[in-house]
């Protein structure tokens, strides 16, 4: 790792440990988030973006042993699916645990994505927690795929941006599968 890397790393990490925002490429586009963990931050994020509080956010891990941390059972399916995806996946489990309610769905689902490689990845293994990732956008708005597509509005609501030029291979969002405990599929987005 670059020593200009380790330092924005660790720049970050100050910020979400702080309970502050933040906005950053992930392994797809560009990502609001936060300390997933944290509820005041969670709220933050919703407020920044002037989401709908009944609208969950994803999560980002980095390393699919983490699940069991988060999901009380994670159906066997979902093991398949994370092995054989050749791009971003999120897969919306159910039962999640040890997560602020503000983050899960109204069913107790989460998002969770795990990701493979790149900034975001380096920066969920040093922080060991997960972090929330959405849109860097106010609700109803274009994602933005780049760092300069992202608004001077949004980017003055947050604590802190990554000083890091966009590395996103997908330049697009994830795709997402909902999961069932009985190991039942639905495709949400493609």
């Amino acid at each position: 790792m670059s020593k200009g890397l380790k330092e924005e790393i660790d720049k970050t990490i100050e910020v979400l440990k702080s309970g502050g925002t933040i906005l950053y490429p992930t392994d797809t586009i560009w990502g609001l988030g936060c300390d997933a963990t944290n509820f005041e931050a969670i709220d933050k994020i919703y407020s920044i973006k002037n989401r709908d509080l009944n609208k969950s956010f994803i999560i980002l891990l980095d390393d699919d042993r983490k699940l069991n941390k988060y999901v009380r059972e994670i159906p066997e399916v979902a093991w398949d699916l994370l092995d054989h995806s050749d791009s971003p996946l999120t897969i919306i489990y159910p039962q999640a645990v040890n997560l602020p309610q503000n983050l899960l769905a109204k069913d107790g689902s989460i998002a969770i994505r795990i990701v493979k490689d790149g900034f975001v990845q380096q920066l969920l293994k040093k922080f060991n927690k997960p972090i929330v990732s959405t849109s860097a956008n106010f609700s109803g708005e274009l994602s933005p795929k780049t760092k300069k597509e992202i608004s001077k509005k949004l980017i003055e609501s947050v604590d802190y941006m990554v000083e890091i030029e966009t590395e996103n291979k997908q330049n697009k969002s994830s795709s997402i599968i909902k999961l069932q405990i009985n190991g039942e599929i639905e495709i949400i987005r493609k």
